[in-house]
């Protein structure tokens, strides 16, 4: 319904006119829905003053500047990654965010808190009894039934004293605003909520956009409730220093974006299934000096999911024995194993019978109607009302079939549809319950700079601290692009939004790291590397090197088959050599043998077949990046999607031998530009090490190969000159030697001279740094594996004469340095059937 004109508000004195004639259109032609409740207006259809006062500033911009500033900010969104994944799609999606946040003026929030907070208290108490006395299921006030047949109601959690006192010390609802202008229950999410780290973008990209307004409106802020919470996990563990790990399902999560930000936000270490292990009562964390100790483990793991010895056989997302661990109290889990049956719908139609019996009180945010058809009465009065009903399942089960396990309106299926879903309610009526509809209410979003009504739904978060739960304040909200939702999932075309609180006066500034303790000890040291995260930087810093080794064979390729006077190599046996090189690198097809093109200089680059070219290479560093993203700083990972992103376009394709020079220079400024922040911006700790000797290897393996190619006893003057273009030596041998090229010097030059930093003495020589700076395994003083391979290789690099250097000899160089990176695969990396380390578990950490 159009919005009577007389309702709204004349222009501000405070406003410029322009500003005042757009927020007077705004307002008078903002359409809300019929019967259903919009934020914008309150039930007597007046404007809400927060809102009122936030539309008047934003009025204040232009069309042209809301949208400069707005997607300037955005850049954020693309330069540093964010995104989600819909289930079943390979590829992830670029963050969706509305200009416009959900406002909340003080005293509804208040309201919302306090709602949330007693439904936490109530659900916590009901974990308590279902996993310890049962009294409910004794007294009949909850069957039995509503809780075991869901998947999530984790029996061998029976009797288990949780650490900290606590099953559920974070909790996540979803509300939505109901017909009568109370905010209503839509779901409970108890086990493992997703969406906090997803608020925390929203609101850095609005603030960024609009900073004086955002200031002005007295936003709350949301570092004080991550502050909080992260204390709340700290006091659930048994050391004052405690380690505390976020267990996320991997890169192919929905939302691993989300947990990657969380863990780095919060100082978390970031891990996967595979990076624990359990054993005698404890987990540990495989990293790059042994086993450590995990004190906390914040999961994203579903509970099914988390020990394939005890729950579901075939997950590979958990940690064998790790429910041992959690009943033996080494390690405190977050939320524990179990809680997750606190989300099946069939516990709705209990919930304000069992507030009323636990905590003495009625609910203050109320349920939607639900009947959860295991019951007899309840199941006929879901048949008596079935076209005016939904009908979801009870439990959160899951066949693979999105559509099935969603709730699905009667009146809105075909007969035969409608058949089936009758025929399956009849069949095991325990598995469905029936629910109200449910008119999710609107609020503005901005669209062609005209507001328009979108449904949303909010979610809320609770963190337990020593002090009670603590609420944040806004959440995590999500609109649809459609006005007839009665679910929205980020699958279905939804977008999100900020969520500003606002408060009646200004608000502190603060940030989690002004929390300041007089009892925290200073390090140096940011934790220990997990074996993954050591693999990961290992193989990025290859991907790098191999991509950057690839695109000087490519410049010089582009060189030699210009028509121009630097074009030395334009035929002969140096192309030949060339092309031969780069057939065997596998950035280029075999059929390129024989004479230069453009097509071999174009394939090189962005052939997506070729596992050799610069775009397969690329995309392997942005993938191997993705699995660790809370390691890598936002300017790095802008500069690697930006690098694919422009090999992979398809109208970037060179037209000729100077375009394709000029992208391959420019690929080539890109990641000396990526080489600079590692080298520059990372914390010289075991993470850049691992980056930095994946690069080393593969550097000191090009180096000979390029050598054995170029500097063959046979090799001509064009065959050195190249070599040295492709090392970057030309400047300093023209500077050494006032002849010709020669052999000797060139070789030298390549694989022995240590003050080159593109020759193997100089990567040699570097890897042993980075070697003798790692931990060792055992205090025996004996030498590991990797070393034993790197120095007797140093020590004949070091030792060599460049005159009795031959092709044999730099070969074997070569092999050794492939030696020593298989082990250092196999004593870092800590994977498959080399996962056990030798150290005494008494001694670790």
């Amino acid at each position: 319904m159009a919005v009577d004109a007389a309702v709204s508000p004349g222009p501000r004195a405070d406003l410029e006119p322009a500003a005042a004639l757009r927020l007077s259109a705004w307002l008078r032609d903002y359409k809300t829905l019929p019967g259903v409740p919009d934020e914008l207006f309150d039930v007597m259809r007046r404007p809400r003053t927060d809102w009122l006062n936030f539309l008047a500033g934003f009025a204040e911009y232009s069309p042209a500047e809301s949208r400069s500033r707005f997607d300037l900010a955005t850049r954020h969104i693309r330069d540093t990654g964010v995104s989600y994944r819909v289930y079943g799609e390979e590829t992830e999606r670029s963050w969706p965010l509305n200009p416009l946040p959900l406002i909340l003026g003080q005293r509804e929030w208040a309201q919302i808190a306090a709602g949330v907070e007693q439904r936490a208290t109530l659900i916590e108490a009901i974990l308590q009894d279902i996993y310890g006395e049962a009294k409910l299921v004794a007294s009949g006030a909850l069957p039995a039934a509503a809780l075991t047949g869901s998947l999530d109601f984790v029996r061998a959690m029976r009797g288990v004293k949780p650490p900290g006192g606590r099953h559920m010390p974070l909790y996540a609802v979803d509300l939505g605003r109901g017909p009568d202008g109370r905010w209503w229950v839509l779901g409970d999410r108890t086990q493992a909520a997703s969406g906090a780290g997803y608020a925390l973008e929203n609101r850095l990209v609005l603030s960024r956009a609009y900073p004086a307004l955002y200031n002005a409106m007295n936003v709350e802020r949301l570092a004080p409730f991550f502050d909080a919470m992260r204390e709340g996990l700290a006091a659930s563990a048994d050391r004052s220093q405690p380690r505390i790990c976020l267990l996320s399902p991997g890169p192919f999560s929905e939302t691993y974006f989300e947990q990657a930000h969380l863990a780095r936000y919060l100082g978390f270490l970031l891990v996967e299934g595979a990076d624990l292990i359990a054993r005698d009562g404890r987990v540990y964390v495989r990293t790059i000096g042994g086993l450590k100790r995990a004190d906390v483990i914040l999961r994203r793991v579903d509970a099914d999911f988390l020990d394939p010895l005890e729950l579901n056989g075939a997950s590979r997302l958990g940690t064998p024995g790790i429910l041992e661990a959690v009943r033996a109290g080494g390690v405190a889990m977050v939320n524990m194993p179990g809680t997750g049956v606190m989300e099946s719908k069939a516990l709705l139609g209990f919930l304000p019978r069992l507030c009323r019996l636990v905590l003495g009180e009625g609910l203050k945010l109320p349920n939607v109607a639900t009947w959860w058809c295991g019951q007899p009465n309840a199941c006929e009065r879901v048949e008596r009302d079935l076209d005016e009903l939904v009908i979801a399942p009870a439990f959160n089960t899951f066949d693979g079939d999105h559509a099935s396990s969603r709730p699905r309106l009667i009146a809105s299926l075909s007969p035969e549809a409608r058949a089936t879903v009758v025929a399956q309610l009849r069949d095991r009526p325990g598995d469905f319950v029936g629910q109200e509809v449910v008119r999710l209410s609107t609020m503005p979003v901005l669209r062609d700079d005209r507001l328009q009504a979108a449904p949303f739904v909010l979610r809320v978060y609770a963190a337990w601290t020593p002090d009670g739960f603590r609420i944040m304040p806004g959440g995590f909200c999500r609109t649809s692009e459609r006005s007839d939702v009665r679910a929205i999932s980020m699958g279905d075309g939804a977008r999100t939004a900020d969520v500003w609180v606002i408060d009646n006066q200004p608000v502190t500034r603060t940030t989690t790291l002004m929390a300041s303790k007089d009892d925290v000890r200073v390090r140096r040291i940011l934790g220990h590397l997990p074996s993954r995260a050591a693999d990961n930087l290992f193989w990025l810093g290859r991907y790098i090197e191999r991509a950057e080794a690839t695109l000087r064979l490519a410049r010089s390729l582009c060189t030699s088959l210009m028509a121009s006077e630097s074009a030395i190599h334009s035929s002969g046996e140096t192309l030949a050599l060339l092309q031969q090189l780069l057939i065997d690198w596998g950035a280029l097809d075999e059929t390129a043998r024989g004479g230069g093109s453009l097509a071999a200089a174009r394939d090189t680059l962005r052939d997506q077949a070729a596992y050799g070219s610069v775009i397969y290479l690329v995309r392997a560093a942005r993938r191997t990046a993705a699995s660790m993203r809370e390691r890598l700083s936002a300017d790095f990972w802008t500069l690697l999607v930006d690098l694919e992103t422009e090999l992979a376009a398809a109208g970037r394709a060179p037209a000729s031998e100077a375009e394709a020079l000029q992208q391959t220079e420019h690929a080539l400024q890109i990641l000396a530009a990526l080489s600079g922040l590692s080298q520059e911006n990372m914390n010289r700790v075991a993470g850049w090490r691992f980056l930095d000797m994946g690069r080393r290897v593969e550097r000191g393996i090009n180096a000979c190969r390029m050598a054995r190619t170029f500097a063959h006893d046979g090799a001509t003057t064009d065959d050195l000159d190249l070599l040295l273009d492709l090392v970057d030596g030309q400047i300093t041998y023209r500077a050494r030697y006032l002849v010709g090229l020669a052999l000797v010097p060139v070789r030298d030059m390549v694989v022995l001279d240590c003050f080159n930093t593109r020759a193997l003495a100089f990567q040699v020589q570097t890897l042993k740094d980075h070697l003798r700076a790692l931990p060792a395994l055992l205090d025996d003083g004996m030498l590991e594996e990797q070393e034993r391979i790197l120095l007797p290789l140093a020590t004949e690099v070091e030792t060599s004469e460049a005159a009795a250097l031959t092709v044999a000899t730099i070969l074997r160089f070569e092999q050794m340095l492939m030696r020593l990176s298989g082990a250092i695969a196999d004593r870092y990396f800590l994977q498959g059937a080399k996962a056990v380390p030798t150290i005494k578990l008494a001694s670790m950490g």
